[in-house]
């Protein structure tokens, strides 16, 4: 019996993994169980230690084979098929997380600006605007069906098939109704639609727009991305004194771990913002 398969299959079925996720797991356990001794069912704690220890990976994709490990594991525990877990005191090398990038206010601002120089300036506008207003992701921006909006809201289908309703501020509302209204009704359920094989924008399409919309706004290009443009909503909305729970909930983050990473991005304006807002700071200062 492939107890790995049947994992895979409750993973899809139970958790709604992507299909990307589903063959990255199916890759490492395969690579595992093929790599030590005996298969992963007769795996002993320190073979899997040994397993982890020798490969030649870097460590963020060291603890992603880690994740797949103890993911299979906690199953057969789970399913009683297995009595004692291999992967309880698994010890990783430490990983160093490079901090997300992110523009300024100004910069940002500059973007949008300079968006009204570019062809087909209201839909790149738009674009921005909802990356920056609601932290989407670029495959949920540019695969966004018209049926996602919600007057001023978003409702997003992220990663694992899990639904979350994104806010917009005014002006982003504003530029997606002018969007909206130019585009007309056309048949296509995408709201960024276009004539390729997808039927809608494709990421390398607005990757590369809003590296000339950077360029237009004296921004260097190679700071610039749909990814970065994220960082920022998220980085900005923090030092602003947003909820770090909120700020999860808005990027569609499983976990928090995922969302303290921008904490650390902004030293100065979070100590004011604790500062002000903490109850003990205020009882402090009095």
């Amino acid at each position: 019996m492939n107890y790995i398969d049947i994992f895979l299959e409750a993973l899809s079925a139970e958790k709604g993994r992507s299909d990307k996720t589903l063959t990255s797991y199916a890759s490492d356990l395969n690579l595992a169980d093929t790599s030590i001794d005996g298969g992963l069912m007769k795996a002993k704690e320190t073979d899997i230690q040994n397993y982890l220890s020798n490969l030649p990976d870097k460590p963020s994709s060291i603890a992603r084979k880690a994740s797949a490990l103890r993911g299979f594991y906690k199953f057969l525990m789970l399913e009683k098929i297995i009595t004692s877990n291999p992967t309880a005191n698994l010890e990783l090398p430490k990983r160093n997380r490079t901090l997300p990038k992110f523009l300024t206010v100004e910069e940002i601002e500059l973007l949008i600006s300079s968006a009204g120089d570019i062809r087909n300036s209201l839909r790149l506008r738009a674009m921005i605007e909802l990356l920056y207003a609601s932290g989407l992701r670029v495959s949920e921006l540019c695969e966004l069906p018209t049926s996602a909006i919600l007057g001023n809201k978003l409702l997003i289908h992220g990663k694992g098939a899990k639904e979350r309703l994104v806010p917009m501020h005014d002006a982003a509302v504003h530029s997606l109704n002018k969007w909206m209204d130019m585009r007309g009704d056309i048949n296509s359920k995408y709201v960024f639609p276009s004539n390729g094989k997808s039927g809608h924008i494709t990421r390398d399409g607005f990757f590369k727009i809003l590296k000339k919309c950077a360029v237009l706004a004296g921004i260097d290009p190679n700071r610039v991305s749909p990814h970065v443009l994220r960082h920022s909503f998220a980085s900005h909305l923090l030092a602003g004194g947003a909820n770090l729970r909120a700020i999860q909930t808005m990027l569609g983050h499983e976990d928090i771990s995922t969302t303290q990473i921008y904490t650390h991005v902004l030293p100065d304006q979070l100590k004011e913002t604790v500062s002000k807002h903490h109850p003990l700071a205020k009882n402090k200062g009095k």
